[in-house]
């Protein structure tokens, strides 16, 4: 595969982004409030629209009353009032959007590609002073471009400003009680909407349009209908009900361990032996994931079950590899296979095989692989000897993401 069609595959899947869905108005909701400005189902459709419509207008200049603190677009001159939000930002993912992976392709396009840029930037680094200051950057390597001097840096990925601010206007969800902020606090306080609670919010770079790429008839990134087409939403359970619980900017998915464990229901059965073979069934659920697990095409989930020796170890011979995941070709030319559980199903596997004479437990393991296709990507990428700027980067997003498997489920069971 060559650099071209390489990066036509990194636009598409490092972008993540749904660039402006635009929803039906009329989709499941978190509940409205009062004292918002877009409560009506209607009004919010139309504020989440403009408020995401992609390229970010400039933020322009602060207003003259601004200190230097509340003028600052950085990331910890947030912090310096909203401490406990900056900290979960910090270790969120959100807080790396610009991976070495995706950082080390726009090295490859150049500083000049502004417009192919914006096809990651979008989602990744939204602001237009970032989209400037990543020129910048490239325009001068290999020498370091600090921050801008409003603080914005395309090293900060998708900051505070980028979800909170426009035309230098701070926005937000409305209090818990539902009162309206006084104008009086810092940056003139908040415009309050409750479209901070609705998940079309989440949908503006986890769900591609309806005229976005697709494979096999199904949207490469489809998350937000997923969710839309669940009991999730029709009870009304938002994406921040569960990614952003008590309004935590953690952001919690696919690759922190317990929260992928706590939406699934694991249960496995005793080995049966029976006429020289051992028998047993793995049952997975998707009780609590509001959308397909997992829900794209970049994890891959593995089931394994086998019969392990005395010394530990599984007899190769004797076990079962079970896919959870879209399976696709590199170049997003073909499905070789969807085996993803939606939600509230439940999906079994049985094991049945003649009886290892060295086996003295059946094992079964469930291991979840967050980058599995980023792993491939970046592995093919640095094949291509044409890759030499961003060679750096990309190598070392690969031993990250060859870091990042971990097991959700490991269980061994004495063979009788």
């Amino acid at each position: 595969m060559g650099m071209r069609s390489l990066f036509g595959v990194a636009a598409l899947l490092l972008v993540l982004t749904g660039c402006n869905p635009s929803p039906d108005p009329g989709s499941a909701s978190s509940p409205q409030s009062p004292s918002s400005s877009a409560s009506l189902p209607g009004a919010r459709s139309a504020f989440l629209e403009k408020y995401w419509r992609r390229p970010l207008a400039p933020q322009g200049a602060a207003p003259e009353n601004f200190s230097a603190l509340e003028a600052s677009l950085a990331p910890s001159a947030c912090g310096t009032c909203h401490p406990r939000q900056f900290e979960d930002w910090k270790s969120a993912l959100h807080s790396r959007a610009m991976s070495p992976g995706l950082f080390g392709q726009l090295q490859e396009m150049g500083a000049a590609a502004g417009d192919d840029h914006q096809a990651c930037l979008q989602c990744h680094a939204p602001l237009a002073e970032q989209g400037e200051h990543l020129r910048q950057t490239l325009a001068n390597a290999p020498h370091s471009v600090p921050p801008r001097p409003d603080g914005v840096s395309h090293a900060h990925g998708l900051t505070c400003a980028g979800c909170h601010v426009r035309n230098r206007q701070v926005f937000g969800p409305p209090r818990k009680d539902g009162s309206a902020p006084p104008r009086q606090l810092p940056h003139d306080g908040w415009q309050a909407t409750d479209a901070f609670e609705d998940s079309r919010f989440c949908a503006a770079c986890h769900q591609f349009e309806a005229d976005g790429p697709t494979l096999n008839g199904k949207l490469l990134e489809n998350t937000y209908e997923e969710w839309r087409a669940s009991r999730h939403a029709r009870e009304n359970r938002s994406c921040q009900s569960c990614h952003m619980p008590d309004r935590r900017h953690l952001w919690r998915g696919i690759h922190d361990p317990e929260m992928v464990k706590s939406g699934l229901g694991i249960e496995s059965s005793p080995p049966i032996i029976s006429k020289g073979q051992v028998s047993a069934q793995l049952q997975i659920t998707n009780r609590a994931v509001g959308h397909a697990f997992p829900t794209y095409v970049t994890p891959r989930v593995w089931v394994e079950i086998g019969q392990e020796s005395a010394g530990g170890k599984m007899i190769a011979s004797t076990i079962e590899r079970h896919l959870i995941a879209r399976d696709v070709s590199l170049d997003l030319t073909m499905e070789k296979s969807d085996t993803r559980i939606m939600p509230d199903e439940t999906r079994r596997y049985v094991y049945r095989r003649n009886l290892h004479p060295r086996a003295i437990a059946l094992t079964t393991r469930i291991v979840v692989e967050p980058d599995a296709f980023y792993a491939d990507f970046y592995r093919a990428t640095l094949k291509d000897q044409d890759v030499r700027i961003g060679r750096k980067a990309i190598d070392r997003a690969l031993q990250h993401a060859e870091q990042t498997p971990y097991a959700i489920y490991l269980s061994r069971q004495k063979v009788p």
